[in-house]
């Protein structure tokens, strides 16, 4: 199923306010986003990296971590009142802008004659 950025805030607005509690305060926000980033940078390495897991841990996944990010980081924008889509929009304008010649094109485009 494919959603939106739009989507993933709604749908993660929605289970949060069940709850009395609410978002937690941004700064903590951005502590969980710090554990979560850990938490996939240790099953990155255990993947793809030279510490292997140990036989008796239990095996996790890349994916459920990047979903853990995605939802805190969610958090925090909801918190913020920041529209993921239209930072995500502004972040892609900036690389495509700032950085145009910074790499080397795949394809580079063919002279014109």
């Amino acid at each position: 199923m494919s959603v939106t950025l739009a989507q993933v805030q709604q749908q993660v607005d929605e289970y949060i306010r069940q709850f009395a509690e609410g978002y937690f305060p941004p700064m903590s926000l951005v502590v969980r986003l710090t554990e979560e980033l850990g938490e996939l940078a240790r099953e990155v390495n255990h993947s793809f990296g030279e510490k292997r897991k140990k036989s008796t841990e239990p095996i996790g996944s890349i994916a459920l971590e990047l979903g853990d990010l995605l939802f805190v980081l969610s958090c925090l924008a909801n918190e913020l009142k920041i529209d993921l889509s239209d930072a995500f929009s502004a972040v892609m304008d900036k690389y495509e802008t700032r950085d145009i010649h910074r790499w080397t094109p795949k394809f580079p485009e063919q002279p014109k004659d």
